[in-house]
């Protein structure tokens, strides 16, 4: 495998806390999940990543089958608590394509979700639903 690209995020604090980029480039405060929170937190930076990820996979197999689409994905993470007290997220990506047809659609999403570095690295490791919107 060739490596083409590594970056690196530094936090203090976890939940309650911040995260920033060697040499300062960007630095964001970190909060618990909440609607009153001013920072932002791991679920929304995952779900940020996933859908930029997703969507040039998608973007990827538009140009694969030589079909344009202003392509849009919504990734909603979600956050569980688990039995046994622990956590664990689950993803549902909402996924637009206007002017496909419904079946090419599928096609894309279907070949975008096999394509994605995110999928394969949460295939087998938790819940990602795909949903044409």
């Amino acid at each position: 495998m060739k490596k083409l690209y590594e970056t690196a995020m530094i936090n203090h604090g976890g939940r309650t806390g911040e995260v920033e980029a060697p040499g300062g480039k960007m630095q964001m405060k970190i909060e618990p999940p909440s609607i009153h929170a001013e920072g932002t937190n791991p679920e929304q930076l995952f779900a940020a990543g996933y859908a930029s990820c997703f969507n040039g996979a998608v973007q990827h197999m538009l140009e694969e089958h030589q079909l344009e689409s202003d392509s849009e994905v919504k990734a909603r993470v979600s956050l569980y608590q688990t039995d046994d007290g622990g956590f664990q997220i689950g993803v549902i990506l909402e996924v637009s394509l206007p002017g496909i047809e419904e079946k090419q659609a599928e096609t894309i999403v279907e070949e975008a979700h096999d394509f994605c570095p995110y999928s394969k690295a949460t295939r087998g490791n938790i819940d990602v639903a795909v949903e044409l919107v």
